[in-house]
């Protein structure tokens, strides 16, 4: 059986974080470039008045000073900054917004990730060999067929966008510089629109192709599973080794320890708390002993067995076990109840407290 029929459980948390420090996450590229040609689309027809003025005022100044000028050398570094810094002015919320939406959309998709990992050289991704398997593999085929279908849905848009603009491109020739760049404005925002709405389609698809294929490519052998459970937790028989040794333990102290208790203090059947008092040479209480469960009843059965009385307190048995340790004295705040118990199993042996 290969590799790849082996692996049928799903990835652990552990190896999906380790899968994520490395940068393998299941994202699309194609929702990036979506939101950036909408909120470009956005962007223009909202702030058309500003975007026409700016534009126009850019290319009349520009043309102005070009046909007009007989300046010397200094004038034309002064023009030339002074057009640089308004070109810049004009383009900034072109670079700006791809650059913003581009981040988000990966903060939308995987949230924040840092892995210079990805950026390092390796030696499979200079393997030819490799790169053909990637080629004509499924994942492939998938992105060659996604890529021809952009650009025939694509062309065939833009197509029918240019041949039923064309009378008002066509026009532009004889316009001034306002409509010239507002019908070469609108018609970018139809590009820009059309393109970010095939490619959002687009994207839903192979953001669910890429979140198959991540869940197909994480998951695990059930040998990797334990081997991973080995790693983190340790060995399993090694730890029911430990555990077996630790219940022996257990066992021990409570055989010698239950025989000498003054009082067990029983939930009666989930909790059983061994209680020493020895009124001339402790000033409390003492925990002797304690369990829960099926050490809860081997402690009562060796109370039993050595006479030791048992009381049904089940508030009290409760707090001891999970608040006070074995070895510790019992809490100020229970000493009243813990004396009444005490010098009741004295008065029941016929002694005086």
């Amino acid at each position: 059986m290969s590799d790849a029929q082996d692996k049928t459980e799903q990835a652990t948390p552990r190896k999906l974080q380790e899968a994520r420090q490395s940068g393998q996450v299941a994202k699309s590229a194609d929702l990036n470039t979506a939101l950036i040609l909408l909120f470009m689309a956005s962007f223009i027809w909202l702030t058309r008045g500003l975007f026409l003025n700016n534009i126009s005022g850019f290319l009349a100044g520009f043309f102005e000073h070009v046909l007009s000028t007989q300046g010397d050398g200094t004038d034309f570094v002064q023009f030339f900054i002074r057009t640089s810094l308004q070109a810049f002015y004009v383009l900034a919320p072109f670079l700006a917004i791809p650059l913003v939406i581009a981040i988000g959309a990966n903060l939308l998709q995987v949230g924040f990730l840092f892995a210079p990992g990805v950026l390092l050289p390796k030696a499979d991704r200079l393997n030819p060999f490799n790169g053909l398997q990637r080629v004509f593999s499924s994942r492939g085929f998938f992105e060659l067929a996604k890529t021809l279908l952009k650009i025939a849905v694509i062309g065939f848009v833009t197509y029918r966008l240019v041949r039923n603009q064309l009378p008002d491109l066509i026009e532009v020739f004889r316009c001034g510089t306002r409509e010239t760049v507002m019908t070469i404005a609108s018609f970018g925002t139809l590009i820009l629109l059309y393109g970010g709405l095939i490619y959002f389609f687009l994207a839903i698809i192979d953001y669910v192709y890429q979140r198959f294929q991540y869940q197909k490519s994480m998951r695990m052998s059930k040998r990797e599973i334990k081997e991973e459970m080995r790693q983190t937790e340790g060995d399993p028989l090694i730890k029911s080794q430990i555990r077996r040794r630790q219940r022996q333990i257990a066992f021990n102290r409570i055989q010698q320890e239950v025989p000498r208790a003054t009082v067990v203090i029983t939930n009666p059947t989930h909790f059983a708390v061994a209680l020493l008092y020895e009124d001339k040479e402790m000033d409390a209480p003492e925990v002797t002993a304690k369990g829960a469960g099926e050490i809860a009843l081997q402690i009562k059965k060796i109370a039993r067995e050595s006479n030791v009385p048992l009381v049904e307190n089940k508030e009290l048995a409760k707090f001891l076990y999970y608040k006070v340790e074995i070895g510790e004295k019992i809490p100020v705040a229970l000493y009243q109840v813990v004396a009444e118990i005490i010098a009741h199993v004295y008065r029941l042996k016929g002694r005086t407290a």
